[in-house]
């Protein structure tokens, strides 16, 4: 043996488990089997056939006639003039929606967290309650609320300002911004984020700041928002993928259609029409998995830019 060779460390024993720790770990296993199992069923599988489905033509109706059309169904995406649309859509709506679903709530999030407002548990329970209402619900009380001739907000305007209203859901060029402002009706949970956040904002900073002569915006910039960063950070990934996934309120109004004129037309709508409308499952699952790319793309992106501008009291590592 060649002295000058290092002697390679012994590989570590390998721990034995005691009959306590594998009774703990096999009565976890019981308890998450429903969820494993219910992954598996109604998460894993389908993915992985959806994934396979993606590169043929399936259609139930055809069946027999399926085949493997390799990429086919992916390069036919770019040469889909509906794509386009359902994207331009979905993008207009995710640049008016997304920045309006951090600011709203963290507004009524500091509205509840003053300390000169009375009744902060009344109004903080009335914020969230519309969030317990059902979406179908909710789409159809705004749907009345909206109304061009009938519509309360209409006849606000034509009240308060002398105004008359637009015509929210027959114009293309209001139908998002509508939609947008039914996104109002349920930031209640986003609100009780925002203000938990808040509330663990440590008091001796803002007395520290006033010491020094800080204003109040000066303190909302420096401390309030660098504080509750992460909160922010959260709730701006959870909005932009619940926005390019949009649906159900879209579907309601238009009766799938996408009216008026396309402006509704989001590309899950377009989804859903290419795969259960025309049954082109093949090209539906196709249209799917590019929306997973894109937003995972854009969610791993939005991970990247977060050591820029959010704050870990305990450090970014």
């Amino acid at each position: 043996m060649n002295i000058l060779t290092k002697p390679k460390p012994a590989a570590p024993a390998k721990r034995q488990l005691t009959p306590g720790q594998r009774r703990e770990i096999n009565w976890g296993l019981i308890f998450l089997s429903p969820w494993i199992v219910g992954f598996l069923i109604f998460t894993a599988i389908p993915m992985v056939v959806s994934l396979v489905m993606s590169f043929t033509n399936y259609n139930p109706i055809q069946a027999d006639a399926t085949r493997f059309v390799a990429f086919q169904n992916y390069g036919r995406i770019f040469d889909d003039p509906q794509v386009f649309n359902a994207v331009g859509v979905t993008l207009r709506f995710v640049l008016i929606s997304v920045p309006l679903s951090i600011i709203l709530p963290l507004g009524l999030a500091l509205l509840v967290n003053a300390k000169q407002l009375l009744g902060k548990n009344v109004f903080r329970t009335l914020f969230y309650m519309p969030y317990m209402i059902p979406v179908v619900a909710g789409v159809m009380v705004w749907g009345g609320i909206l109304n061009s001739d009938s519509g309360w907000l209409n006849r606000f305007l034509q009240w308060a300002f002398g105004v008359q209203g637009p015509q929210w859901l027959q114009d293309e060029n209001w139908v998002l911004t509508a939609l947008a402002i039914m996104g109002f009706w349920g930031v209640g949970n986003t609100m009780l984020i925002m203000l938990a956040g808040l509330q663990n904002v440590p008091t001796e900073l803002y007395e520290a700041a006033k010491v020094d002569g800080a204003t109040a915006p000066r303190m909302f910039l420096s401390i309030t928002v660098p504080m509750i960063s992460p909160i922010i950070f959260y709730n701006l990934t959870l909005s932009l993928i619940g926005t390019f996934q949009y649906f159900t309120q879209a579907y309601i109004i238009s009766n799938g259609r996408g009216d008026p004129n396309g402006a509704t037309m989001f590309y899950n709508l377009y989804l859903y029409k290419t795969a259960f409308a025309f049954l082109d499952m093949g090209y539906g699952a196709t249209l799917a998995w590019m929306m997973f790319i894109v937003v995972l793309l854009l969610t791993v992106l939005l991970f990247k830019t977060q050591n820029r501008w959010v704050y870990y009291a305990g450090g970014n590592d």
